[in-house]
C-alpha cells in the first residue's frame, strides 16, 4: 500500500521545535537587558529607543519628540534616511509669563490720582455777572502802599465781590500822571498824594484774584469851586452859564463840551487812560455826564451831548477796543428829560440804572431788568434779598455813600450769609 505524504496545514511556525523557540526568546531578552554593556544601544537612534520603566531600574526622562514634516505626496520622498549619528534634541526653556501685579489696599501708587471735589453750587448772589463795590479816588491818597492796595483787593474778594469800581478822575483832574493834563492845564494830576503805580498794583492783584477793575470817572464833566482848574475854566469861559444845583449842598459847574478845546480835552484824557492802562476792564461814567435841565435858558443840548459822547467813546475804542464803556445813570426817560442824556444813542457797552431814590425804586427796578444791572447805596440793604432773588437783575453795584467801603462790604457779606442760612433751613423744614 502506497504511503501518501500529508501536506502541512496552518502556520508554518508550528513545525519549529519548541526548544528552539524558547532558546531564541530567552536570548533576545538577555541581549535586550544587556544592551548598555554590549554597546548595542549605540546602534539604535535616540528617537527610536523605547522607554520601558519596569526593565530599567533608573528613571528615564521623557524625551520631547521632534516634530516631523508631513509626508510628501512624492513617493520617492516618503522615506527619510536616518543620520549616522543621532541629532540631539534641544528642548527650549519654557517662557515665564509675567504675573500681573496685584496691589493690596495698603499699597499706594507712585502717581497719586487727586480726586477733585465737586465745586459747591453757586448761590443766587454768586450767579450775578457783576458784583461790584465802589471805592472813591481818595482811597489811594496819602501814599497808600502796594501791600495795602493788594490786601484791600483780597479783602473785597473774600467778601463776595468780583469787581472793584475805583475812582480815577474827579473834579477835572486825574489820579495818575497824565501828559494830556500837563499839556492842557499845566500840571500832571490832582494835587493828592498817591503812588505812581497804585492802579497797576490794583489791576494786577485783581486779575490774580479773578476780579475786574472798572475805572470810575467821578463828576464827569462837572466841577466845583475846589477843582484845581476852576479859575482857569472861568478865565477861558469853559463853563456853561448858571449853577447846577441838582444835589443839595453842592454847587456844580458844567464844562461846556460844545467848545472844541473842552471836547478835545476829555476825548484825549480817555484815550490816554486806556492806553496807559491797557489791562483795565472797563471805564464807567455816571449822571454827571449831562446837563441839568434847570440851567438858565431854554437850550436843548441833547443832540450836541450825544455827538460829543459818541466821539469820545470812538476815540477810546480806537486806542483800546477791549475796554468796555459803561454808564451808570437814571432811567432813560429821566436821563433824557432832566439831564439831556439820551444815552441809548451813545453806543455804550453796558448800562446800570441808579436806584438810589426809594420813592421811585420799583420804577427804576423795572428799567434795570431790561439793561445790565442796578446800582444801590449802603442805605438800601433792605432791598438786597429782593434783588438777589430776582433773576432778571443781572448785576448789582454797591455805592457806599457813607465813605466806608470796607465796613459796607462786611455788612453786606454777613447779611447775604444769614439770608442763605435761613433759606437752607426753610428747605430742610419743607423736605
Amino acid at each position: 500500500m502506497s504511503y501518501k505524504k500529508k501536506e502541512p496545514s496552518g502556520c508554518g511556525c508550528l513545525q519549529i521545535p519548541i526548544s528552539v523557540i524558547v532558546l531564541l526568546l530567552g536570548g533576545g531578552i538577555w541581549l535586550f537587558t544587556q544592551r548598555d554593556n554590549l554597546g548595542i544601544s549605540k546602534l539604535i537612534p535616540n528617537s527610536e529607543q523605547l522607554n520601558i520603566p519596569f526593565i530599567s531600574s533608573k528613571p528615564t526622562p521623557t524625551v520631547t519628540p521632534i516634530a516631523t514634516a508631513k509626508p510628501s505626496s512624492n513617493p520617492k520622498q516618503s522615506t527619510q534616511k536616518l543620520p549616522s549619528k543621532p541629532t540631539p534634541t534641544v528642548t527650549p526653556a519654557p517662557t515665564v509669563s509675567p504675573s500681573p501685579e496685584i496691589k493690596t489696599p495698603n499699597q499706594t501708587s507712585n502717581k497719586a490720582v487727586a480726586v477733585k471735589p465737586k465745586p459747591a453750587p453757586k448761590t443766587p448772589w454768586e450767579k450775578k455777572e457783576i458784583r461790584g463795590i465802589y471805592l472813591s479816588r481818595y482811597q489811594v491818597t496819602n501814599n497808600a502802599s502796594e501791600q495795602m492796595i493788594r490786601q484791600r483787593v483780597r479783602y473785597y474778594k473774600s467778601k463776595g465781590f468780583n469787581t472793584i469800581i475805583h475812582g480815577v478822575w474827579g473834579n477835572a483832574c486825574t489820579m495818575y500822571k497824565s501828559e494830556v493834563m500837563q499839556k492842557t492845564l499845566g500840571f500832571k494830576s490832582c494835587p493828592n498824594l498817591f503812588r505812581d503805580k497804585w492802579l497797576d498794583w490794583l489791576i494786577d492783584e485783581a486779575h490774580k484774584q479773578g476780579m475786574e477793575v472798572h475805572a470810575y470817572f467821578e463828576k464827569g464833566i462837572k466841577i466845583d469851586k475846589n477843582s484845581p482848574i476852576f479859575d482857569l475854566a472861568v478865565e477861558k469861559r469853559w463853563i456853561v452859564p448858571g449853577v447846577d444845583k441838582i444835589y443839595a449842598g453842592i454847587d456844580h459847574y458844567v464844562l461846556d463840551v460844545e467848545i472844541p478845546e473842552v471836547a478835545n480835552f476829555f476825548r484825549d484824557i480817555l484815550a490816554e487812560f486806556v492806553t496807559k492802562y491797557p489791562k483795565i476792564d472797563a471805564v464807567q461814567w455816571d449822571d454827571y455826564l449831562g446837563y441839568h435841565a434847570e440851567l438858565p435858558g431854554k437850550v436843548n443840548r441833547t443832540d450836541k451831548l450825544t455827538k460829543f459822547t459818541q466821539q469820545m467813546i470812538a476815540a477810546m475804542k480806537q486806542a483800546n477796543p477791549s475796554v468796555s464803556f459803561d454808564i451808570c445813570h437814571h432811567n432813560p426817560y429821566w436821563a433824557k428829560r432832566y439831564f439831556a442824556a439820551d444815552y441809548q444813542k451813545w453806543k455804550v457797552d453796558r448800562i446800570f440804572i441808579q436806584a438810589y431814590n426809594e420813592k421811585g425804586f420799583q420804577d427804576e427796578l423795572n428799567y434795570a431788568k431790561k439793561v445790565d444791572g442796578i446800582a444801590i447805596t449802603d442805605k438800601q440793604f433792605h432791598r438786597v434779598e429782593e434783588l438777589i432773588k430776582n433773576k432778571e437783575i443781572k448785576s448789582i453795584l454797591v455805592f457806599p455813600i457813607a465813605g466806608k467801603p470796607e465796613e459796607t462790604a462786611s455788612k453786606l457779606n454777613e447779611l447775604i450769609a444769614k439770608q442763605e442760612t435761613a433759606k437752607k433751613e426753610r428747605e430742610k423744614e419743607n423736605n
